[in-house]
């Protein structure tokens, strides 16, 4: 027996969603049938309303509903230090962890010549203005650990070179309370270069 039409296209449509196989979009759709109608409402006007209120701030390219996003209003920051992130959800991490005060860049990719992604293909150019304009000190690259967010890093420090600006890169290693046995070699490389001496 097949589904009505209607469940099936609810099925395919949440099969689209990252990491929702064909059984997972099945019990979601099933689920939705045993949703309140005021939740069903809300659900469906947030999903609308991530399409038409949400976009890029002007400033530093993170998700905002206007034209500077909420990071970038907060003028007790420390605005002499700009934290280079891949893309919007990486900023969520540092800001829950409440730990960094500065401001934000949102590159939106990572250089990748073997995927054609270039340097003029990301948000590079942008990031050089905000650092003469805004006399950025210090640049904090939090990019992943992979040969593109290498490559990325040492194409930002060599464009920023001569300018006075202190860049410097969060360090990779061995995450806390993980078998050495089961790190992958790529980290564990990372985390013998990014050593650090004890007093």
């Amino acid at each position: 027996m097949k589904y009505p039409s209607t469940i099936l296209n609810l099925i395919e449509c949440f099969k689209r969603l990252p990491g929702i196989g064909e059984k997972t979009a099945e019990r979601l759709a099933l689920s939705v049938l045993d949703i309140d109608e005021e939740t069903i409402s809300l659900f469906s006007k947030s999903l609308k309303d991530s399409k038409t209120k949400i976009r890029r701030c002007e400033t530093c390219n993170n998700l905002s509903e206007s034209e500077t996003c909420e990071i970038c209003k907060d003028k007790s920051r420390n605005k002499e230090i700009l934290c280079v992130v891949e893309e919007p959800k990486n900023i969520i991490l540092f800001e829950k962890l409440n730990i960094f005060d500065g401001y934000y860049h949102v590159l939106d990719g990572l250089i990748s010549p073997i995927d054609g992604i270039n340097p003029e293909d990301i948000n590079l150019s942008n990031l050089i203005d905000r650092v003469k304009k805004d006399k950025i000190k210090e640049i904090i690259l939090a990019l992943k650990p992979s040969v593109e967010g290498e490559t990325t890093s040492l194409y930002i420090s060599k464009i920023l070179e001569g300018t006075g600006v202190k860049i410097s890169k969060i360090a990779h290693g061995i995450p806390m309370g993980a078998e050495i046995d089961y790190v992958d070699s790529l980290t564990l490389e990372m985390a013998l270069e990014n050593r650090r001496y004890m007093d």
